[in-house]
């Protein structure tokens, strides 16, 4: 359907399952068939956030923390396998990815490492209103200060009443 560019050969988009990521993947898709692009879809398991359950008695022993990195990359892996049988992946070539750690660090060393042209990031994801945001700053803005490469962030499309109604 597309045109092959040189523009994009690799697109990555981390994806946290949030809506701002699902438009984010959409965004990539698209610009995936206009460069006939390869898409490199990342989730992070966040092992700050199993430190965080840890240490706050969320788990009921410690021992829990491997079964539930277990159950984690499970999830993760049905809801990628989710965005890859979707409509919006059609045609596309994809290629999945899910590791553990800091979700910035990991998105950046996977730009940086793996030959990633432009990563498409939703413009913020799960945890928005969060105290880690208001005092560190967004994952996307951090990526967008470490990727060493173009980053494209994708804010959740506006309605078209919504639109009207800012003018």
């Amino acid at each position: 359907m597309g045109q092959e560019t040189d523009l994009f050969k690799a697109i990555l988009v981390p994806v946290d399952f949030s809506p701002c990521s699902d438009e984010a993947f959409r965004v990539a898709c698209q610009m995936a068939r206009l460069c006939g692009s390869t898409v490199v879809v990342l989730h992070v398991i966040d092992t700050n956030a199993l430190a965080a359950f840890n240490r706050l008695g969320l788990l009921a022993v410690p021992s829990d923390a491997i079964p539930q990195r277990r159950r984690l990359r499970h999830h993760a892996r049905l809801k990628v396998r989710e965005l890859l049988e979707s409509k919006v992946a059609a045609s596309v070539k994809i290629t999945r990815l899910i590791v553990e750690g800091v979700p910035f660090a990991e998105i950046a060393k996977v730009a940086r490492t793996g030959n990633i042209d432009v990563v498409a990031i939703g413009s913020y994801g799960g945890r928005s209103g969060s105290v880690d945001k208001m005092f560190f700053g967004s994952t996307a803005e951090k990526v967008v200060r470490t990727a060493g490469c173009p980053v494209l962030t994708v804010p959740l499309p506006t309605t078209t009443a919504q639109r009207r109604s800012s003018r």
